[in-house]
């Protein structure tokens, strides 16, 4: 455990049963943390600069409920071999998956945005708006639009508004319990075409048995996990990513 402890400092915390995992001010410490770092002229557009400083805070200060690196790697190759070009996830937290995706999208479209986007959910709004900052910092407002309010909500009113004609990859990292239903919201809006992902963290730790016994009985889907790591401490978690037929 001390081992583990010197790699990442911040899980000392956790020692402590009161200890809570977000939403507690941390993300408005990162928030000043990032520019206040000496840094901050290079993380100006450049989204893996930012993304390493957000993991290294996660590390030794604070853990973050970002990704973290390691699902950040299987994550952005997924994007790039699928050349998607429309992202939807649900629970955006602090905008380190949207700046992954976008990244990712971007340079697997040579540099070209225009027909790229992210939709990213989340229902915080204090919350939403350091995401905003975040990505705007490192260029990527033209592709990244942060929604604000309930995922199913959103959901419903993007595709009213003629915001969703399809969706390439659906991205559930929000309340595991949620999983099941807000698919079947994105089901039943019917943007999700022949041969879209949706991947859906977390499925192992905290669990998503509902939803993964779920898609993995449906028709509709192929599904298969994709083994990862929580980081910092490396715990065993898994990507449950589904094809649509």
């Amino acid at each position: 455990m001390e081992q583990l402890y010197e790699k990442y400092p911040s899980l000392r915390k956790f020692e402590n049963d009161d200890y809570q995992e977000s939403h507690d001010g941390r993300e408005v410490a990162l928030l000043k943390h990032i520019y206040s770092h000496p840094s901050l002229p290079q993380i100006r557009d450049s989204p893996s600069t930012l993304l390493d400083l957000m993991d290294e805070y996660a590390a030794k200060q604070d853990f973050l409920i970002s990704i973290g690196p390691d699902k950040a790697e299987k994550i952005a190759k997924l994007v790039a071999d699928e050349k998607s070009k429309v992202i939807v996830e649900l629970g955006g937290y602090l905008g380190y998956s949207a700046i992954l995706f976008a990244d990712a999208m971007r340079q697997a479209a040579s540099g070209t945005s225009t027909e790229l986007r992210v939709w990213s959910f989340e229902a915080d709004p204090l919350i939403a708006s350091i995401a905003m900052n975040f990505i705007d910092l490192v260029g990527l407002s033209d592709i990244v639009k942060v929604v604000v309010g309930p995922a199913a909500d959103s959901l419903k009113r993007l595709s009213a508004e003629g915001k969703l004609p399809k969706v390439d990859l659906l991205f559930l990292d929000h309340v595991e319990d949620l999983y099941k239903t807000d698919l079947e919201v994105a089901e039943q809006l019917g943007f999700l075409h022949s041969g879209a992902l949706v991947l859906a963290d977390n499925v192992v730790r905290p669990g998503a048995p509902a939803y993964r016994e779920y898609v993995r009985g449906s028709p509709k889907y192929e599904s298969w996990g994709l083994k990862s790591l929580i980081i910092p401490g490396e715990a065993e978690d898994e990507i449950e990513v589904s094809r649509v037929k």
